[in-house]
């Protein structure tokens, strides 16, 4: 098998060609794997994976995690479908605001699969932020500030204070209260070390931070606002521009990633499955 893994920006994103998909196997598996520990995100184009193939996949790379809060499809409780119809307009997306999946669990998802199915003739691009840049260009003063604090984090707006103003809305994506643990305030580093690489990197996100702990939320807010606006400083980002059967993996551990809303009319639809994690 012949593969290229080629890099699209210097601190994260790849683009591997040559990998068939569709049936997993340790070959692929260890190529993904690497090429995640060092670029964080890759995407395969052209893979047009079933629900099926798409869970396989998935579970090769590690447990399949059935995430809170969104209604799956009813032919597949594994697969959950980012969709925006063309008739929903003026309102917020599905991962519209910086964030790391789910990161209000005790333990947060590792991997996030997402696969184009249907997509607007343009639009509905992804970035996404890599958080070792992150943190390794803050000065040393503030990283030693940083290393020793945690954060609470929780499920509000998308929890227990109901939806906020950057919560999805639209009526494709279903919100549902399957799993109570995501009603918790979880403390997490907020400097985290990856199992994988070794490397530290920010572990923060407007959506699910709230404050640090031993202080108040006025007292986090300035410092909280000013990690969230240098986390996702455009040199740390890559730009990915879906095509259908584009296949996109990210490391939710050392990358926040966004959702660019700028589609109004059109549909897009995208098949997610996520892989657990371990708590930070």
């Amino acid at each position: 098998m012949t593969f290229t893994v080629t890099p699209v920006t210097p601190h994260c994103g790849a683009e591997i060609i040559g990998l068939d998909l569709r049936e997993p196997n340790p070959v692929n598996a260890g190529v993904l794997h690497d090429a995640l520990a060092a670029h964080s995100v890759v995407f395969v184009r052209d893979q047009y994976l079933s629900l099926e193939q798409q869970v396989a996949l998935t579970s090769a790379l590690g447990d399949v995690l059935r995430v809170p809060y969104i209604k799956h499809l009813d032919e597949h409780p594994d697969v959950i479908a980012v969709l925006k119809e063309p008739d929903e307009r003026k309102i917020s997306t599905f991962g519209g605001t910086w964030h790391s999946d789910f990161s209000f669990l005790e333990e947060p998802p590792s991997l996030t699969l997402l696969q184009a199915v249907e997509l607007p003739e343009v639009g509905g691009d992804t970035l996404w932020s890599c958080q070792y840049a992150a943190y390794e260009a803050l000065s040393p003063g503030m990283q030693r500030l940083l290393d020793p604090l945690s954060a609470v984090q929780t499920a509000w707006p998308h929890g227990t204070r109901g939806p906020g103003p950057n919560a999805a809305v639209s009526k494709s994506v279903v919100m549902t209260r399957n799993d109570p643990t995501a009603d918790r305030e979880v403390l997490h580093p907020v400097v985290r070390v990856h199992p994988v690489t070794g490397r530290k990197a920010l572990f923060v996100n407007p959506v699910y931070t709230q404050w640090f702990e031993g202080m108040t939320e006025a007292e986090s807010r300035p410092l909280l606002q000013y990690l969230f606006d240098h986390a996702t400083r455009p040199e740390f980002t890559c730009r990915l521009r879906w095509t259908p059967g584009t296949l996109a993996i990210w490391d939710n551990r050392c990358l926040l990633h966004l959702a660019i809303n700028d589609y109004d009319g059109s549909r897009r639809l995208l098949h997610r499955t996520t892989v657990a994690g371990t708590r930070p």
